[in-house]
């Protein structure tokens, strides 16, 4: 699910998610960066991408407020970290960590192509 094109239009901080998305396989929008989460969620997902050898593009939503809240309102989810695959929005940190846990998101993200099997 994606912001509706006028708003996206309207807004710097959504038209950079909306690209951000488009341009990259596997993106989190996170607290701090992948070197350095600046949450424990954060945390957890980039432990778990890590584990799963997934190459990824960290976003730190702390650098600037409008991103922060921008995040929120392109995916109509309240937290943060998001995690999106091929420009489909995954889920936060619990959602990542369940499907871990399930062996559900390894087979998701070799189906996206982003991991070997």
């Amino acid at each position: 699910m994606t912001a509706p094109t006028t708003e996206v239009a309207a807004s710097p901080a959504l038209e950079f998610i909306a690209k951000t998305v488009a341009e990259h396989p596997v993106v989190l929008f996170m607290k701090g960066v992948p070197d350095q989460p600046r949450c424990g969620f954060s945390s957890v997902a980039v432990q778990i991408l890590d584990h799963l050898g997934v190459e990824f593009v960290g976003v730190d939503v702390l650098q600037d407020d409008e991103l922060r809240q921008g995040i929120k309102t392109f995916t109509d989810w309240p937290t943060i970290p998001q995690l999106y695959v091929k420009g489909e929005f995954v889920g936060g940190s619990d959602i990542v960590r369940e499907m871990f846990q399930s062996g559900e998101l390894k087979s998701f993200l070799i189906e996206q192509g982003v991991i070997a099997a």
